[in-house]
């Protein structure tokens, strides 16, 4: 058997029962390591965390192994039982609907256990769920590579009135293009984009486009930590967003369609204010307890 299992968005204790159920029975289990993360990493530290609660072993799975050598992990849950930790739902954000496919053509036979993710999680900041559109992926820019695909799909929801929720990238075990280039694979440190670099992007295809999809006044929510215990929630322009400290990844941003009263009496809890008279900006986010 191979559970696939969802961990949640926060911690090691957001395992539901029945996923720790299964983690405890099983063998070998391994934690993807490439798509998402908890809020503490997966250093040896964190690691060690899940270690300690789950009574297991746990072996990292990079995006080399999962993409490379899958044919192990399933050899492996065709003799035993095996359990795939996946940060988040296992069909959330991320699927691993390919892990799936070849597991069944092997003959293994699959159980996934779900969680929450990001997809249903940021319900949190008021922007009701089913008024979404189709979610968009954020990609670091560089010098050579510029994506921009991304504009058409917010153009799209935004004409209907429906919020776009951006999931921002996340680099981890990345090789470089010169060891590429070399044969002999060396890696970029890990790298997690921030709301501030997303807007900076977003107004920058908005400039090159010039498809008035969005502008630097157009209303957004900025998420950091989504499901941990110092999540940060603040909604405000996208102008007023991107001078604001979100602190520690992830990070995620939504940028808001039309919005119903309800919705805008929820994103009033999460405001960005302005000025007090002493200078200081008085920003409301919130960690959950509204």
């Amino acid at each position: 058997m191979l559970y696939i299992i969802g961990l949640g968005l926060g911690d090691e204790k957001d395992i539901t029962v029945k996923g720790l159920e299964a983690v405890k029975k099983c063998e070998k289990v391994y934690i993807e390591a490439y798509t998402s993360l908890l809020s503490f990493g997966l250093s040896s530290d964190g690691l060690s965390k899940l270690e300690n609660l789950y009574g297991r072993s746990i072996t990292l799975a990079d995006r080399e192994m999962v993409e490379e050598k899958a044919d192990q992990i399933l050899s492996e849950a065709l003799e035993s039982e095996v359990a795939f930790l996946v940060v988040g739902d296992p069909f959330g954000a991320t699927t691993h609907s390919d892990l799936v496919v070849r597991a069944k053509r092997m003959g293994v036979e699959v159980k996934v256990i779900c969680n929450a993710s990001v997809m249903n999680a940021i319900g949190i900041c008021g922007l009701q769920l089913y008024r979404y559109g189709e979610t968009v992926s954020i990609p670091f820019f560089t010098e050579s590579w510029r994506p921009d695909s991304f504009y058409d799909k917010i153009q799209s929801n935004r004409s209907l009135g429906l919020h776009t929720l951006c999931l921002l990238d996340i680099r981890v075990k990345e090789p470089t293009l010169e060891s590429l280039c070399r044969g002999r694979k060396q890696y970029e440190p890990p790298k997690f984009m921030t709301i501030n670099t997303a807007i900076e992007q977003l107004l920058e295809v908005e400039q090159s486009r010039g498809g008035s999809a969005y502008n630097e006044g157009t209303t957004c929510v900025g998420l950091a930590r989504l499901g941990s215990e110092d999540q940060m929630i603040v909604a405000g322009s996208m102008g007023q967003l991107h001078t604001v400290d979100f602190g520690a990844p992830l990070h995620c941003l939504v940028i808001a369609g039309n919005t119903h009263p309800l919705e805008e009496e929820m994103l009033e809890f999460y405001a960005l204010k302005g000025e007090n008279p002493d200078g200081k900006d008085n920003k409301t986010s919130c960690n959950g307890t509204l």
